[in-house]
Formats: structure tokens, C-alpha cells, sequence
């Protein structure tokens, strides 16, 4: 490769297109990057040095796919050419009306929409970086968001504008908020600019490691923080997890509950279906009922959703026509093995059960539905490895509890949090704070977050197992377990619990799941503290935030 000109950035792939080097000077320095590969499959190898993961999947998508449906919302079909549409001429009003140069980073505000996925394939093309977000997040963490990624440019859903102009009053670098109509409803701001606009966009000839999205972590263990991908990485994800374990077909209907905002979302009801030429249907308000109505209604074959809500739909699934579906997909927290067989019996799936993380961008240990084994989330997916290693960094005995840690053709790249690198990134291998047991077989087990695992009188106890046990009780809706404080046992078992219907809260039922669980697993393992709750803390991509519990049982 020839020798820059002086002056010249480079992306670790090549020149860099941009234009504003905030996000080149927020990366780590390369040293501290775990390793990456982009041979180990044709996929991965085929992805050229310089190329937009806009234009490649849209501009590719429109060109073979054209008429096809792309996105279903409601009474809206969307076709691949109707989305390149939108997104080309969204692309010229950031572009010419506010001033939006490669490397700037807008922000994205709105639920599952085909407009949230126009908007974020507009700020793709231009070569900027987005910074998506959910419609559950209130002004202080849009300012956050806002000013640690120094965001200037914002596109948000009409219905979230209350929170948004209090994040702009408050902001110190964000100028300009364009208002758009995600219910479809009519023509808002932004698309009246776009509508005067040319239909055809050229997409920024970006470098391959050139950053394309922030993705902010969910906050399940404090403050989010920012993950840097890039373009690269948006279609390693179609070469690993999508290629190699979900294979989309061009006639598959995808939906389901993650957050397009979330990187689990923007794979499942974005990247991967537009792979294939396949459509999505947008679901804003997902719930049970309406998930296994539309399933129904629309012949949906691939759903992507929460062990919770594969738990709620169960009992439901026999009143509806399921008979479309042919892959599910569980990922966010480990899928128990009773939550599986249910959902099995009920409708025949063998669900899929993902690893992934935001600092990893997607899924990178599964498994196909064929070699499922409840309860084991899987072997590494092609692309990727995977060991089970002590605290000094050695490999452990199958059978063995550890720290997992992984490495593909993505990796965790921290914006400007050097603490947090070091202690995800360790000599090459990412540590994503999952504790894990290998089997004989290969097949990778669930332990514990690492700050789940609870040792209590000198023994190591699973709270995930002891969550899994409590869920087969038919009294149980939802459960939490966690350490508590104990001064003589440094920490116990407690659990916190949400009652069926129909279950009172007491001493009774308190003693009945704790027996239950003595029943079922070591005895030592049992919940010696249950306090029953009205609800669990979540997320809002609905994981449950057990740190907020730990530190209820820190402050008592």
C-alpha cells in the first residue's frame, strides 16, 4: 500500500475519510485493542478496505431487492428502493442544510420505526457517526450521551420531543434538533427538508475501520458507556452470526422487542434480514399478546426477543397460529433451560440462545437450533473463540467455573475510558464479565455475570441457577437472586420475587420455594432470605439490574 501524504489520518485499514478526528482521538491506542481477524472466513476476507456499511447493505439491498418489502410498520410497506429513498434524501439534509461533515456524530431518538432506519442509514452515507437512542431515556441521559460524544446534530421521533428539548436547553455542544413523524403520520420537519431533495445520495467513501456508531451500554452495571465500531464491524456480524448461524432467506419476516438503538436490535431487525433481502416488521409496543398476534397476522418466521418474554408468551402460545415461525432467538441474559423447554413444548422451536455484548456488537457464542442443548448456550460461532480462564489468565479444566474470554473480527474499543479497556481488553482476548464453565463436549454453560457469582460460608453459588430453579415453581412470575450482606456468611441467597396471580406473599409461600429449590439443587444453594416484590428493576431493553438490588441490600 502506498504511503499516505503527510498530514494524512489513518483508520487501521486505511486513510481515513473523516473529516473530524473526535472519534479517532477517542479510540484507544492500538496496543490496547484485543486482537482481531478478518481471515478465518470468506465473508470476513471479502470485506474491502474501503467501503460504507451504508451503501453496502442499502445501496446493495435496493439494487437486487428493489421491490421487495423491506420495512412493515403498521398499514406502511416500505420497499428496499422506498427506504433508499428516504434515507438518500435524509442524507442530503444533513449533509447540506446542517452542515453534517464525516466523522461528526448525530444523534438518533425514536422507537422501532422505518424512519429510525432511515435516519440511521442517512448518518451512515454521509460517513458520520450515529449515536442511537431509546425512546425510555430521559433528558439527563440524553445530555450525558450528548456531550461526552460532543454531539451536535440530533433526529428525533415528534412523540419524544419533550425530553429532547430539555437535553438541548441543557446541553453544552448540541445545535440543531430536526423533528420527525415516527408514527408516520404525516410530513414533520425533517420530511418536509427531505422532500425537495434529490432521491440519490452518494455515499462517503469511508475506510472500512473508519467509526460508524457509539453504541452506549445499557447501564446494567452504572453509567453507559461508549462502544466505537466500525464500518467494518457492522458487516462482520452479517459474516459471523447472521452467514453461519441464522442464514436469513429473502422470504423470512423478521421481528421482535430489542431496541433498534441497541446493537442486539440493529442486527436482528436491521442488518441481518436486509443480508438476505428478507422484511421486518416494527413493533412498537411489544407485548405477548401483540407479538403472538402478529406473528399470527403476518406470518412472521423469525423472532428476536428476551427470555422474559419467551416465559410470558408460553402459556398464550396454543391460542394463536405460530405456525410461520421456523428460527427464535433468545439474547440480553441467559436463557434458563425451563424457559426453553417451555417455549419448545408450546411451539415446537428450538430457540437459539445468544451471547453477545454492545462491546462486541453482537452475538458471538450460539448455536445452531438443530445442536441446541437446553440450557448451554452454545460453542463459539464460526469466526470467533472462545476459553474459560482462572484470574491469572490460565485455561481452565472443562468443567471448570471461570472468567469467559473471546475474540473475533470485533472487539471492544472504548470511547476515551482507558480504566475500562484495560479491564475488558487482556492480552488480545476481550473479558466481557460472564462467568462460564466449558464442557467435554465443547459446549459453553452459564455461570453467573462475574458480579452475580455469590459465595456465601466459602462456598461458590450461582444466582442464575438458583433463578432457573425458582422459575419452574407455578408461583413464580419473575425472580432475581443476588448476594446479600451477612456477617457471619459474608453473603446469602436472597431472592426477590413476583407472584403469579392468584399467590399470596408469606411465610408460607416463602418456605415452600425454599424447599422447592433444597429439592432440586445442592441444599446449601437455597434462597435463606425471599422478599417478595411488586416488580424487578430493568433496563429498558428489559434485562434486570441486579446492582440495583445489591446496593438496596448494601444500604439496609
Amino acid at each position: 500500500m502506498a504511503e499516505p501524504e503527510p498530514g494524512t489520518r489513518m483508520a487501521p485499514g486505511g486513510p481515513s475519510i473523516h473529516e473530524d478526528d473526535f472519534a479517532a482521538r477517542m479510540l484507544p491506542p492500538r496496543e490496547q485493542w484485543p486482537q482481531m481477524r478478518y481471515d478465518t472466513l470468506p465473508g470476513l476476507a471479502a470485506i474491502p478496505d474501503r467501503v460504507n456499511c451504508g451503501a453496502a447493505l442499502l445501496d446493495r439491498g435496493a439494487e437486487k431487492f428493489g421491490d421487495r418489502p423491506a420495512c412493515l410498520y403498521r398499514h406502511h410497506v416500505w420497499t428496499y428502493a422506498d427506504l433508499k429513498r428516504h434515507a438518500d434524501r435524509l442524507a442530503h439534509v444533513l449533509v447540506d442544510d446542517l452542515g453534517v461533515r464525516p466523522g461528526n456524530r448525530v444523534l438518533i431518538r425514536g422507537g422501532n420505526t422505518p424512519m429510525f432506519v432511515a435516519c440511521w442509514f442517512a448518518v451512515m452515507k454521509a460517513g458520520a457517526v450515529a449515536v442511537a437512542t431509546m425512546p425510555l431515556l430521559r433528558w439527563r441521559e440524553l445530555a450525558y450521551m450528548v456531550d461526552r460524544a460532543e454531539i451536535t446534530v440530533a433526529l428525533c421521533d415528534r412523540r419524544l420531543a419533550d425530553e429532547m428539548a430539555r437535553a438541548e436547553a441543557e446541553s453544552r455542544h448540541l445545535k440543531h434538533v430536526r423533528h420527525y413523524a415516527g408514527d408516520m403520520s404525516g410530513a414533520d420537519e425533517l420530511e418536509a427538508a427531505a422532500a425537495g431533495k434529490p432521491a440519490h445520495f452518494t455515499a462517503v467513501d469511508t475506510a472500512a475501520d473508519d467509526v460508524c456508531l457509539i453504541a452506549f451500554t445499557s447501564g446494567t452495571t452504572g453509567q453507559p458507556k461508549g462502544c466505537m465500531h466500525f464500518h467494518r464491524d457492522v458487516l462482520a456480524i452479517n459474516a459471523t452470526f447472521a452467514d453461519e448461524v441464522l442464514k436469513p432467506r429473502p422470504d423470512d419476516i423478521f421481528t421482535g422487542s430489542p431496541p433498534i438503538a441497541f446493537t442486539f436490535g440493529l442486527g436482528a431487525l436491521v442488518t441481518f434480514p436486509m443480508s438476505a433481502g428478507a422484511a421486518t416488521l416494527f413493533n412498537e409496543q411489544f407485548t405477548p399478546e401483540s407479538t403472538l398476534q402478529a406473528i399470527q397476522d403476518y406470518g412472521v418466521t423469525t423472532l428476536f426477543t428476551a427470555p422474559t418474554a419467551y416465559r410470558l408468551m408460553t402459556p398464550m402460545a396454543a391460542d394463536h397460529d405460530l405456525s410461520s415461525l421456523r428460527q427464535c432467538v433468545s439474547a440480553g441474559e441467559t436463557l434458563p433451560a425451563p424457559v426453553w423447554q417451555g417455549w419448545h413444548d408450546a411451539t415446537g422451536m428450538r430457540t437459539i440462545d445468544g451471547l453477545g455484548s454492545t462491546e462486541m456488537l453482537h452475538i458471538f457464542v450460539a448455536e445452531s437450533p438443530a445442536n441446541m442443548q437446553p440450557g448451554a448456550t452454545g460453542r463459539p460461532i464460526p469466526g470467533f473463540e472462545a476459553k474459560v480462564v482462572d484470574d491469572d489468565g490460565n485455561d481452565c479444566p472443562p468443567g471448570t467455573v471461570g472468567h469467559l474470554a473471546v475474540r473475533g473480527p470485533t472487539g471492544v474499543r472504548y470511547m476515551d475510558n482507558p480504566e475500562r479497556q484495560a479491564a475488558y481488553a487482556k492480552a488480545g482476548w476481550n473479558h466481557t464479565g460472564d462467568s462460564y464453565m466449558v464442557g467435554e463436549d465443547g459446549y459453553f454453560r452459564y455461570a453467573a455475570r462475574t458480579d452475580d457469582m455469590i459465595i456465601s460460608a466459602g462456598y461458590n453459588i450461582s444466582g442464575p441457577e438458583v433463578e432457573a430453579i425458582l422459575l419452574t415453581h407455578p408461583a413464580v412470575s419473575e425472580c432475581a437472586v443476588i448476594g446479600a450482606p451477612d456477617p457471619e456468611r459474608g453473603q446469602v441467597v436472597k431472592a426477590f420475587v413476583v407472584l403469579r396471580s392468584g399467590h399470596e406473599a408469606g411465610d408460607g409461600t416463602r418456605k415452600a420455594l425454599q424447599d422447592h429449590v433444597k429439592a432440586e439443587i445442592a441444599p446449601y444453594k437455597y434462597p435463606r432470605a425471599v422478599e417478595f416484590v411488586a416488580e424487578l428493576p430493568k433496563t429498558q431493553t428489559g434485562k434486570v439490574q441486579r446492582f440495583q438490588l445489591r446496593k438496596g441490600e448494601e444500604t439496609r
